[in-house]
């Protein structure tokens, strides 16, 4: 499970870092072009409508693949007031069931997604500015959904057998308490 760990994780960054790099250029791209500039004739040439399109993709993408993430690690958005109030017992149970409930949402949004994006498959319907088939951007759907079902079956398997949920740590800084106790030394 680590390589699939490390990819999701190499996947949200990657499209993070280069969505946050994209929309820069775009924007410096754009306050330069309207500046009489030597470099203006240039800048105009350049065309980078496509640039919000890309970007737009890339956080769909990664907003799947986010919320993946966000189970495995305890970081997704969870009500549990009422369920906490409950005995150990029926505790338990509902978190379960809730777990499960995740579990099934998700793999039927997955087949939905799947069966969109075989149809629109069979189209030649292509994005506006990069003209891309549009079935490339929607497998987000059931790639990220399909990894957020399996990722919901892992915690209550894991829940099954330890009883244990995973927990963010807020305050936790990945690499830091190592770094720390190097400093001590």
């Amino acid at each position: 499970m680590k390589f699939l760990d490390h990819l999701e994780e190499w996947l949200i960054g990657t499209l993070m870092g280069a969505a946050t790099l994209l929309i820069f250029v775009a924007v410096v791209h754009r306050y330069l072009s309207s500046m009489n500039t030597p470099l203006q004739d240039w800048l105009l040439t350049t065309n980078l409508s496509w640039a919000q399109e890309l970007c737009i993709y890339m956080f769909v993408w990664m907003a799947k693949f986010g919320a993946a993430y966000g189970v495995r690690t305890g970081i997704h958005v969870g009500v549990d007031v009422l369920i906490n109030r409950l005995d150990e017992r029926n505790r338990k149970l509902f978190v379960l069931i809730g777990l499960l409930a995740g579990a099934l949402f998700t793999g039927t949004v997955g087949t939905l997604g799947a069966t969109f994006v075989w149809e629109i498959g069979h189209t030649d319907q292509t994005s506006p500015d990069m003209e891309i088939p549009m079935w490339w951007v929607y497998l987000a759907i059931p790639c990220g959904s399909y990894l957020m079902c399996f990722r919901f079956l892992q915690v209550a398997w894991t829940f099954l057998r330890t009883g244990e949920l995973p927990k963010h740590d807020h305050a936790h800084v990945e690499g830091l308490d190592e770094e720390l106790k190097g400093q001590a030394a």
